[in-house]
């Protein structure tokens, strides 16, 4: 690491990580209808990936890798904490919790000299699961549940979260409480895991907000288009009988006001850096922990051009919005093409820290130090996922790997396979399996004995499976 890069001392990390946003919704990565001028900014003081992934397409798995280096398979926890589904197969089990035996990101920064903090969404697990047993020397809002359980205006009902004045927005209040640490914090430096809840479930935005995009809508003739397509019965038992329904356009007011509450608080985490005098020895992350919710639960946002959205294996379900900026490092501006994923976070923060690395628990990131110094490659065969359970959004159990340009997704309800080029066909509308047998045969031998060495779990027969369709 040269002298530039240490300037100042270990940097301080905000890991800003959204919850269900999807790849399109941002202003910076395309889209026309949402709002998002701070976020945007982070992008264009630092590098944006165009090919970043969450390590599964809903949020507990990609959360453990983050915290792991570790791919969901290997760590256990393939599924959201909670689910429970069947259909033409049975569930595969998995653990539900971030087992203590892993030695997590908070606890290496902790013991590099880092005050690491958690804030906001968890759902690793029951106590003693929590944040502070991971490291954490401050867990404010974290615990069992994936969302808040009376919404995003208080009393919001988090255990780990005093209750605000009625009607408090809780985007606003975790902002408030991440401010207080970084105003607070002295010269030690830090690592801020700043989890909102947002844009979870439920669509519950600021009504002057939501007025604001719905004129919007209005004005851009968005309310007069076709929205939604009704699709197939969703193949998960609990859901047998409803469709799934996908939407066409972004348009949701509601959830466009919650991306701008998140755009606000992210301006104000800048804000605050700059004005205690720590921005230029900061590094900042934004990115999601799976896809946009496209098919289901009232489908607020599309994730178009890409395929389908969370809880499916296509891109939709798990490439995501990744910026980053690295003061003295990052390109201001730059594009990174380099296919990157949630495990990667650890070894480059430790690296970053200047601290060594622990290639025995970080086992399956890379650090991609390099290409936010503007390199162009990484040393990597390939990244591969492993969801062994139905979606509640209408997904199937599988496996996937990319390598290069290519893709291949294994299903495990008839072992179908599917092969796409991404560069040519970004949407995965062609398959090209049965047309490109030797590559076909490459990726699915890499992937089976990917899954071989991480132990993965594969979903079996459901013996009392009648078909309803």
């Amino acid at each position: 690491m040269n002298s530039d890069e240490r300037a100042g001392g270990m940097p301080n990390i905000v890991f800003i990580l959204l919850d269900d946003m999807g790849w399109t919704d941002l202003a910076c990565c395309g889209s026309e209808f949402y709002e998002t001028p701070n976020i945007d900014r982070i992008a264009a003081e630092g590098v944006r990936f165009t090919d970043a992934y969450a390590a599964c397409p809903v949020c507990s798995p990609t959360r453990a890798s983050i915290l792991t280096g570790k791919y969901p398979a290997r760590v256990g926890v393939t599924d959201w904490i909670g689910a429970h589904t069947k259909g033409k197969l049975i569930d595969a089990p998995y653990v539900d919790h971030l087992p203590l035996s892993e030695k997590s990101l908070a606890r290496a920064l902790k013991d590099g000299g880092y005050a690491t903090w958690h804030v906001g969404k968890w759902h690793l697990g029951r106590e003693p699961y929590f944040p502070e047993k991971h490291g954490f020397d401050a867990n404010i809002g974290g615990c069992s549940w994936g969302y808040p359980p009376n919404g995003y205006f208080s009393p919001w009902g988090i255990p780990t979260l005093e209750d605000g004045p009625g009607g408090e927005y809780l985007t606003d209040r975790l902002t408030d409480e991440a401010v207080r640490l970084i105003r607070g914090c002295g010269d030690q430096p830090f690592f801020l895991n700043m989890c909102y809840y947002a844009v979870h479930t439920p669509i519950q935005g600021k009504p002057e907000y939501a007025e604001h995009f719905a004129a919007k809508a209005e004005k851009l003739g968005l309310d007069r288009q076709e929205t939604f397509a009704d699709g197939p019965f969703f193949p998960c038992e609990h859901k047998k009988d409803r469709r799934i329904r996908r939407r066409l356009i972004q348009s949701d007011p509601r959830y466009a006001a919650m991306i701008q509450s998140v755009d606000e608080g992210v301006g104000r985490l800048l804000q605050a850096l700059a004005e205690t005098g720590r921005a230029d020895d900061t590094i900042v992350v934004f990115t999601s922990d799976n896809g946009g919710l496209a098919t289901a639960e009232g489908c607020p946002t599309t994730n178009r051009p890409l395929s389908e959205g969370k809880g499916w294996m296509y891109e939709g379900g798990t490439r995501e919005p990744l910026m980053i900026k690295w003061p003295r490092v990052t390109r201001p501006g730059s594009l990174c093409r380099v296919p990157v994923t949630s495990t990667d976070f650890y070894p480059t923060f430790l690296e970053a820290a200047g601290l060594d690395p622990i290639p025995e628990q970080h086992c399956d990131g890379v650090s991609i130090a390099p290409l936010l110094r503007g390199e162009e490659r990484l040393e990597r065969e390939g990244i591969y996922w492993h969801y062994p359970h139905y979606g509640n959004q209408g997904g199937t159990p599988g496996s996937s790997v990319r390598a290069g340009d290519y893709k291949l997704i294994e299903f495990f309800e008839d072992g179908r396979l599917e092969l796409y080029n991404l560069r040519e066909d970004i949407g995965e509308g062609h398959n090209l399996a049965d047309a490109q047998p030797q590559v076909t045969k490459r990726l699915h031998d890499m992937l089976r004995a990917w899954r071989d060495d991480v132990e993965a779990k594969i979903p079996e027969p459901n013996p009392d499976y009648v078909p309803w369709q």
